[in-house]
């Protein structure tokens, strides 16, 4: 794990069939950590984690459980995810505790609505930090540009289209991905290059 910028901790997993790199995140706060869409750490990564505790998981999509279990047994953290992605991610064995609502903050974050990959899927919009997280609704690849997933894996490809372009009227300049390699600065612009692509732009 490494601290991508301050309080916030991120490792990868590299995904071959993709040709990127996976990311979990772990956000340190003195009311209690988050862990956002953890990727396996490895034997090393998984005790860095419980050493540094997590109370709460935050799962941005259905697709993105990853390694939530495992670091929910041994830390005690509740997991949570939009109510939208709830049934399909615990058909494929997340444990779920709660629920992520559009317009909700937990801790620091606020969570934003950005349906379309998925009926569920959230971004994570830190403002005080100009800090917004995604996970499948952007991806940062190739490293530098925000791009979208395949078409034929959205569930409503103008409907994250549309999602997206809302993300324009948060405030930031980092974005963290849970897909592909971050940028942190002046990340807006490159999101605004991706919407200019978008048909009817």
């Amino acid at each position: 794990m490494h601290e991508i910028v301050p309080d916030i901790f991120t490792w990868a997993w590299f995904s071959a069939p993709h040709g990127y790199n996976f990311n979990g995140y772990l956000v340190r706060r003195p009311a209690g950590n988050l862990c956002i869409d953890p990727v396996p750490p490895g034997d090393a990564g998984l005790a860095e984690i419980v050493q540094l505790g997590v109370t709460t998981i935050l799962l941005t999509n259905r697709n993105h459980s990853r390694a939530a279990n495992v670091v929910r047994e041994r830390t005690g953290a509740k997991t949570f995810i939009h109510p939208d992605d709830a049934a399909h991610a615990r058909s494929q064995g997340a444990e779920i505790d709660g629920e992520l609502s559009g317009g909700e903050k937990i801790g620091p974050v606020m969570i934003v609505a950005v349906p379309g990959k998925s009926p569920g899927e959230v971004a994570l919009h830190w403002p005080e930090r100009s800090l917004l997280i995604v996970g499948d609704a952007v991806i940062g690849n190739p490293p530098g540009q925000c791009a979208l997933l395949r078409e034929k894996v959205m569930d409503d490809p103008a409907r994250l289209r549309q999602s997206v372009r809302k993300l324009l009227d948060l405030e930031f300049d980092t974005l963290l991905f849970g897909d592909g390699v971050s940028i942190l600065r002046d990340a807006k612009l490159g999101l605004k290059d991706l919407v200019t692509t978008f048909p009817g732009v």
